[in-house]
């Protein structure tokens, strides 16, 4: 651990683009974080819709299509080099793959006396290979949970743990508030969109619709607990991933054959998912392989909605950590059925859950980024 200053930085951050996943609101969170703490704050990507939202923070903005998997995109490295120098940055933090390269190829060019300090955010499990271990070229590494960090110390032997530091995501304890319910107007609109959602036992799977992420599993364990007399409706938040016409067609005839038509609902991209999960009885991950955090069982946690999830990656390390109560095996539907019918029964205590905030993450990203 090297030695902390209080010194006002100039923190450059590259990601792909701002269109709203996880790498891209850590990337707003960190930057809103330096302009309240005097400092200064530059991101380079491609653009998106939470674009406005970083500019009003304070935050200047390169327009850069530094995500493009393309071999023009080599032509950024010089640029990239000649914007570090120009603007005196103190800081540069990759939080993707691609931008990573960019980034290590043009700091590796510059003087390492002069240079910024290079780190990296590991956000995903991802796959094992050349391309890959551009993350860990950084000075130092941040993990976004004990999952990621042990992932990588598993699969890169030479890696020093020692650059390494987990700084798990949390959330805002203003804006995740046990017992927070959304207003009037919001219920109202809800109501009127899916009435049948107001008399049922909801449980919510939030994610992208596929196998991968459990949807198979939500349709078996749906039908299960409607077999046992509860007046169960499932909730899927979230998108089919492009080009899938034909699992889509798969999917909506398992939903015909199990007889699921009318206690399931589908509500595509929501850009209010922290009112649908306050709104729900139970909140579901179902994820098949193990993942390197999970979000929404952190904020339904800290909104007081029980979480059950599959115990393995980070999904169970933090229902291990916060709510043990949540936790089944991996793929085990059976017990996922039980374990519902008996919340149906009388609902689990969250009294004691304290989930990870956005303050202790914000902190730890700034003393991290004041080391020497």
């Amino acid at each position: 651990m090297g030695e902390r200053v209080n010194r006002r930085l100039t923190v450059l951050q590259v990601v792909p683009a701002l269109q709203g996943g996880g790498a891209e609101r850590s990337t707003l969170e960190v930057a809103a974080a330096l302009i309240r703490g005097g400092h200064r704050s530059l991101v380079v990507s491609g653009g998106g819709r939470l674009l406005p939202e970083l500019l009003a923070a304070g935050s200047e903005h390169v327009c850069w299509p530094i995500g493009r998997k393309s071999p023009l995109i080599l032509g950024l490295v010089p640029r990239l080099r000649r914007l570090l120098l120009a603007e005196g940055v103190d800081i540069l933090h990759a939080r993707s793959r691609l931008p990573a390269w960019i980034a290590w190829l043009a700091w590796r060019g510059m003087d390492p006396a002069g240079r910024p300090r290079f780190i990296t955010t590991v956000h995903g499990l991802n796959s094992v290979n050349a391309y890959s271990a551009v993350m860990l070229k950084a000075e130092r590494i941040i993990s976004v949970s004990g999952t990621t960090r042990d992932y990588l110390l598993r699969n890169y032997p030479g890696l020093d743990a020692g650059r390494i530091s987990v700084i798990p995501r949390g959330v805002d304890p203003a804006v995740f508030a046990p017992g927070y319910r959304p207003d009037a107007a919001w219920l109202a609109d809800w109501r009127r969109q899916y009435p049948r959602l107001q008399d049922g036992y909801l449980v919510t799977l939030p994610g992208r619709i596929s196998r991968r992420k459990g949807i198979h599993d939500f349709l078996e364990i749906l039908a299960a607990l409607r077999d046992r007399g509860i007046p169960v409706q499932g909730l899927v938040v979230g998108a089919f991933p492009r080009g899938a016409a034909r699992p889509g067609r798969r999917l909506r005839a398992g939903i015909r054959a199990l007889g699921l038509s009318e206690c399931l609902t589908f509500t595509g991209y929501r850009g209010d998912v922290r009112e649908i999960m306050a709104v729900s009885d139970v909140v579901l991950s179902l994820s098949r392989q193990p993942e390197s955090f999970g979000r929404t069982v952190n904020e339904a946690l800290a909104l007081g909605i029980p979480v059950a999830g599959y115990a393995h990656g980070g999904v169970g390390e933090q229902l291990l950590r916060h709510f043990p109560a949540g936790l089944v095996a991996p793929g085990d539907t059976g017990a996922m059925v039980q374990r519902l019918q008996a919340w149906h029964a009388g609902r689990p205590s969250l009294q004691d859950v304290r989930p990870y905030t956005l303050q202790e993450m914000l902190d730890s990203t700034l003393a991290l980024y004041q080391e020497r």
